[in-house]
């Protein structure tokens, strides 16, 4: 039977190298992990994860708590998922789904939360692993994030260059910290700019904003530009201009936030802020790692920066 002695003289390491690679692979470089992988699946050797979790004390198993309606963010979590469980699963873990806190029966490690409102801080402050935040909060929690104020921020400045005179900002109707990071963003560009701020906030869902434009047709301008805090939200601005056959991008422009799914389905496609949703679920995941290698130490704040998109839904006359 293939020992932990065969493994390290395989990878040509120390057996005590071996055993940090298999117990506490996140203290340990990537080459070295992949030198002593290669031999272990030379050799055919398979740790017994069990017993090692209970030798160390823990489950490897890391929970992730969605707290809002799928229904209208699934293209997005699939992809926050996937680079969550990319990073646990190169570390031995296991990921466990949860959408209801209600629901939180077994142990863990720790613990990764999106979607979180107000009221579900007291919650995550009672919770007795690690944890870390998707999402922007002021409660002081370590989280990652898009930089939410530079993207949109990003967007307005994009859309005045466009040459669009009246820019109006399409906001969710939610008291929380990434909306108003947002609306933030539009703000200054508007400042600097010396232009009108215009703001209508709706529920995260593309009939409201399609209504709106169907209903107030007779009172909108061209040469408007709607920047809008999501792409579901832009989504039903645009369908809504499309129905009254108004020149899309010419006189209305319209421009999104997220860049995972909507932006691509629409006709035409819609400029969006893109956040790296992949790219955050990695960084969720190293982080709450790191915080749980290291006993519950603080790990802070760390904000990714997204990319403006270019579909068909703005002009594009100048970069």
């Amino acid at each position: 039977m293939t020992t932990l002695s065969d493994v390290a003289k395989q990878a040509n390491v120390s057996k005590m190298t071996v055993s940090r690679v298999i117990n506490h692979p996140e203290q340990v470089r990537d080459e070295l992990k992949q030198s002593v992988f290669e031999a272990m699946k030379e050799l055919n050797y398979r740790p017994n994860v069990a017993a090692q979790a209970l030798v160390n004390n823990r489950t490897q198993i890391v929970k992730l708590f969605i707290l809002e309606d799928m229904d209208t963010t699934e293209p997005y979590y699939m992809n926050l998922l996937a680079g969550i469980a990319k990073k646990l699963g190169k570390e031995q873990y296991s990921l466990q789904l949860i959408t209801e806190h209600n629901f939180d029966i077994g142990g863990c490690d720790g613990y990764i939360i999106t979607g979180m409102r107000h009221n579900d801080y007291e919650w995550i402050r009672s919770l007795e692993r690690p944890v870390v935040l998707f999402g922007e909060n002021r409660e002081n929690f370590d989280y990652c994030d898009t930089n939410n104020q530079l993207g949109v921020k990003m967007a307005t400045d994009y859309a005045i260059k466009q040459g669009y005179q009246t820019i109006e900002f399409i906001g969710m109707d939610v008291k929380e910290p990434f909306e108003y990071s947002r609306e933030a963003g539009y703000m200054m560009s508007m400042q600097e700019h010396r232009m009108a701020t215009v703001i209508h906030r709706f529920d995260n869902h593309s009939h409201l904003t399609m209504e709106y434009i169907q209903q107030n047709w007779g009172r909108l301008h061209a040469n408007t530009c709607y920047v809008c805090a999501s792409d579901r939200l832009a989504f039903g601005i645009e369908k809504g201009l499309s129905k009254l056959d108004a020149n899309i991008p010419i006189d209305f422009g319209i421009i999104g936030f997220d860049g995972v799914f909507l932006n691509q389905v629409a006709t035409p496609k819609i400029t969006t802020v893109q956040q790296p949703i992949f790219e955050l679920g990695l960084l969720c995941a190293e982080m709450l790692l790191a915080k749980i290698a290291g006993n519950g130490k603080t790990q802070g704040v760390r904000q990714l920066t997204p990319v403006l998109s270019i579909g068909g839904s703005t002009r594009n006359n100048v970069v």
